[in-house]
């Protein structure tokens, strides 16, 4: 069976993802050691959130990765599986979908390590980039089958 190549991309984000969770666990694991929390001191009812002001900063950043990289990945997600399915995954599209996932594990360095904002910021910016023109190629070659842009 043959696979479009976009879907390399897809796995790559995801795997990065587990990656940034196992960061995230770590992180909080370390903090709680510090605080002198342990399971069962762990009031019922209670998430990552709660840390937020309470335990180090540093310890948190790997939290804030892993909730953004649930937030516009998803649309990244929808986007590179819809080219998937229109057989449109290679080509620029490919490397739109490479340069994305790049953008993002660089940013998820950035704000899990030193956390600079306007560092983060601008690969925010670059990857969303590469997200457009995923969306504007798809939207052109849908646009294209339906007969309105014949180009």
């Amino acid at each position: 069976m043959d696979y479009s190549p976009i879907l390399a991309p897809v796995v790559a984000l995801v795997a990065w993802t587990l990656v940034i969770m196992v960061w995230m666990a770590a992180a909080r694991r370390r903090a709680f050691a510090q605080m002198g929390i342990n399971w069962g001191t762990i009031p019922r009812g209670s998430r990552g959130a709660n840390l937020d002001g309470k335990a180090p900063d540093q310890a948190q950043w790997p939290s804030h990765n892993y909730n953004h990289l649930m937030e516009q990945p998803t649309i990244f997600y929808a986007i590179a599986l819809t080219l998937a399915l229109m057989d449109f995954g290679g080509g620029i599209n490919l490397w739109l979908a490479w340069g994305y996932v790049a953008f993002r594990v660089v940013h998820s360095i950035v704000q899990c390590t030193v956390n600079i904002v306007a560092i983060r910021f601008l690969l925010f910016a670059l990857a969303s980039l590469c997200l457009l023109g995923l969306v504007v190629h798809a939207a052109a070659r849908i646009l294209h089958d339906c007969g309105i842009l014949n180009f």
